[in-house]
């Protein structure tokens, strides 16, 4: 992946489906962080994040002033935006896929606040759940008012659920790996094809050159 936007920074994290992680980075007036996350089709994610700003005087991070914050972007596998929004210093973001593959998380500081800055640095917290790990199952029990067992066989249920999702995307990397190979395997044969043809009708030039250069000296 590849971002053109002068100063930007890049951080890409390839790696199976993980159902939620939490880090924190840091991002400069001018810069952008982006991961990818590989998830399922139709799937909830959530990601929620907090914001510090360095204080020089202090030497350390501290709250963010008021009115500075993030702009989230995210694309899907296609480069389609599915989300595009800025956001405060504190909060979180929702969305849902609806093409299985690499999703772009893209994160940056509000540029209209960069007097804010003051040449200093932003730590974002980022903590991102995907699947049913996005449901608040005490909410839900609270809500539906479920007993305890009842609340357990929706979790199941949930998790079920999940897992297949996750069983039928690694089915469609599989297919798509199988793909690409056999274009793969055709494009060496084909081209393994064409040099024995430029071989063999080099050959028969050649041929044709040394006899037509005998024939001129009389030597045949």
């Amino acid at each position: 992946m590849m971002l053109t936007a002068p100063g930007a920074g890049i951080i890409i994290l390839f790696a199976w489906l993980s159902p939620s992680y939490a880090l924190y980075f840091h991002i400069g007036e001018t810069e952008k962080k982006c991961f990818i996350e590989e998830i399922p089709d139709e799937t909830m994610v959530i990601g929620k994040y907090r914001t510090q700003l360095w204080d020089k005087q202090m030497r350390s991070f501290l709250q963010t002033t008021p009115g500075l914050g993030v702009h989230v972007e995210i694309k899907d596998p296609d480069t389609k935006t599915i989300l595009s929004r800025q956001y405060g210093s504190d909060g979180r973001f929702t969305f849902t896929s609806h093409t299985p593959g690499e999703h772009q998380i893209c994160l940056h500081s509000n540029s209209t606040k960069m007097a804010l800055f003051a040449g200093g640095k932003l730590r974002v917290h980022l903590d991102i759940q995907v699947g049913e790990h996005t449901n608040n199952y005490p909410e839900i029990a609270a809500k539906d008012k479920l007993t305890e067992l009842q609340l357990r066989a929706r979790q199941l249920l949930d998790q079920v659920e999940q897992i297949q999702k996750e069983q039928n995307y690694q089915q469609y990397r599989e297919e798509r790996f199988r793909m690409t190979s056999e274009s793969t395997n055709q494009h060496v044969l084909w081209w393994s094809i064409a040099q024995t043809l430029i071989l063999i009708f080099t050959g028969i030039w050649q041929l044709k050159h040394l006899k037509s250069f005998f024939e001129a000296k009389k030597l045949v």
